[in-house]
């Protein structure tokens, strides 16, 4: 079995764990408050006792004055230790979520919606991070009714039976409370994340559905969910308000069983009258067990965000070699790659050697496969047969660091990323020469330089097309050393300035090798060598003016 330090498996016990040297003082401070608990009804039905007699009382009153203080200093410790203890727990597993997020890559995220990911990592994280505090709570509530029942027996071995029969129904009451709220929870937050997940989906697309006059169908879909999440609430407080009245009455039950006894034994002059008074407040802790059911309930919500985040830690790390590249132009081979997804073939037995520094044009039809060979290229996703190499060192192989800095990617809608426009083009920040030559490059710098704060303008804030958007994501990809990947990243700009980067591709000084996936007959005509895809195979691959002549090539363009 893999365990918890090997990032592969989150268990309740390992988050809880976590808590560090902060569930131990949770741990003391809550046997100092057991302890004061159990001790304060002895010293009062001593001082009960001693003002009967007349004498003595003021010891035993300054004894009761003392557990009273040193029980409210530990409630005070163990409310700040308890915060502490969350808050640390909750930015670790945040963290560590995050983490196996990106480094998952695209395809260890494409199971979860965006929305769902970011409700896991969020809320579902918090919940998470109680699993230490609410164990070490539950742990520690079961000393007062466990030490009221060994001192009603040193009292009186009735008082003890009346108490236990009462407190068994308590714990029954509890018992079936945890067990239908564990299941609740879960769903409750499963359905929080599907309403979180359609949202997020429709801020995405918030200008089409503006377009599209479909605000209201969309307002619905998101919300279609509600009734659940109204019922999982309902039922969720059902259970507490059915729990907290089989409390309320099994409690005082105790109480009254416990005292009816005693008052016999009184009358009877087996204990005294500070012997009742203690026993009726060891009864009172026995009724008071019916109060977990907030811990019990912190624990199934800190159970099903633990299973929640589990399954976004199970996501696995796209894995790296450790080996440099060796010099060389960037010479991209592909030996037998196959990609299938979902019983689907993507690309199918796909063999190439282009050599370095070419500008090699990807087309074909919809569906041809295109994108996949680039994300393959790029390695954003690792082939399901076969292998890609780069100067004759499978990309696997290659360092995390090495590799991407030898290659870069642009896509076709960037998801930019920054403060500002200079961290969106050089998120690393090296150098602001850098960061100038990229955008010159991609003639970025011709709208960037007319905002009013030029790269320091905010990147959420900066008005944008689409077209300037896409010379952006060519910027932050422009300064690979190795291997430049161009998935449709030049399709919304103008026919001008398409021409002036194509041009600068062409002509790159570094000779680079481009792979460019296109649809434009123009930029297949600039490249050195174009791959004609379909059905994710590879056609042909031939200069644009060879294929020009095949009527089903000149269809691609159509």
């Amino acid at each position: 079995m893999i365990t918890f330090g090997s990032e592969r498996m989150l268990t309740f016990g390992g988050v809880a764990k976590h808590g560090r040297g902060w569930l131990p003082l949770i741990g003391l401070n809550a046997l100092i408050g057991s302890g004061v608990t159990l001790a304060l009804p002895t010293v009062l039905g001593r001082s009960v006792d001693s003002i009967v007699a007349g004498s003595g009382y003021t010891r035993w009153l300054v004894v009761a004055a003392s557990l009273i203080a040193l029980g409210v200093a530990a409630s005070i410790v163990d409310a700040f230790a308890g915060a502490a203890c969350v808050a640390e727990t909750t930015a670790w597993l945040r963290r560590r979520l995050v983490k196996h997020v990106v480094r998952g890559g695209p395809d260890g995220a494409r199971e979860f919606e965006t929305g769902d990911l970011v409700t896991r990592v969020s809320a579902n994280a918090s919940d998470a991070a109680q699993a230490g505090p609410a164990a070490v709570t539950a742990i520690a509530a079961i000393a007062p009714p466990v030490g009221s029942l060994v001192l009603l027996a040193f009292i009186d071995p009735w008082l003890a039976a009346a108490f236990f029969g009462g407190v068994l129904l308590v714990i029954l009451v509890l018992w079936t409370f945890a067990k239908r709220t564990a299941d609740v929870s879960l769903a409750y937050q499963e359905t929080q994340g599907r309403i979180a997940a359609l949202l997020s989906e429709s801020l995405t697309g918030l200008r089409t559905i503006t377009a599209a006059g479909t605000a209201q169908r969309e307002e619905s879909r998101i919300l279609a969910s509600l009734p659940e999440l109204h019922r999982h609430g309902v039922v969720t407080w059902r259970i507490l308000a059915r729990s907290g009245a089989q409390a309320a009455v099994v409690g005082p039950l105790v109480l009254v069983a416990v005292l009816a006894v005693g008052g016999l034994q009184l009358v009877s002059g087996r204990i005294t009258a500070g012997d009742l008074f203690a026993a009726s407040q060891y009864a009172v802790l026995g009724a008071g067990l019916g109060n977990l059911t907030g811990v019990l309930g912190e624990l199934a919500r800190a159970k099903a965000g633990v299973r929640r985040s589990a399954e976004v830690i199970a996501i696995e790390h796209v894995p790296h070699g450790t080996l440099p590249l060796p010099a060389g132009p960037g010479q991209l081979t592909f030996d037998q790659v196959s990609v299938v997804a979902d019983g689907n073939v993507l690309l199918d037995n796909v063999n190439l050697d282009l050599p370095g520094g070419l500008t090699v044009a990807v087309v074909g039809p919809s569906g041809a496969g295109k994108s996949v060979l680039a994300a393959v290229a790029a390695r954003l996703r690792d082939p399901s047969t076969g292998q890609v190499s780069l100067d004759g060192v499978p990309l696997q192989a290659v360092s995390r660091r090495v590799l991407r800095k030898a290659v870069g990617c642009a896509f076709e809608r960037p998801r930019l990323v920054g403060r500002t426009i200079g961290e969106a083009i050089d998120p690393h920040a090296v150098s602001p020469v850098r960061t100038l030559a990229a955008a010159r490059a991609t003639h970025a710098h011709d709208f960037v330089s007319r905002l009013p704060d030029g790269y320091f303008t905010s990147l959420r804030k900066a008005p944008m097309s689409g077209g300037e958007r896409q010379r952006l994501g060519l910027a932050r990809a422009w300064p690979a050393g190795r291997l430049l990947v161009l998935d449709d990243a030049t399709s919304s700009l103008d026919t001008a300035t398409e021409r002036q980067i194509s041009r600068t591709l062409t002509e790159d000084r570094q000779h680079r090798t481009r792979l460019i996936v296109t649809h434009r007959p123009a930029t297949a005509a600039r490249a050195d060598l174009v791959i004609w895809l379909d059905q994710g195979q590879v056609r042909a691959i031939a200069p644009h003016a060879d294929l020009w002549h095949n009527p089903s090539y000149r269809e691609v363009f159509a």
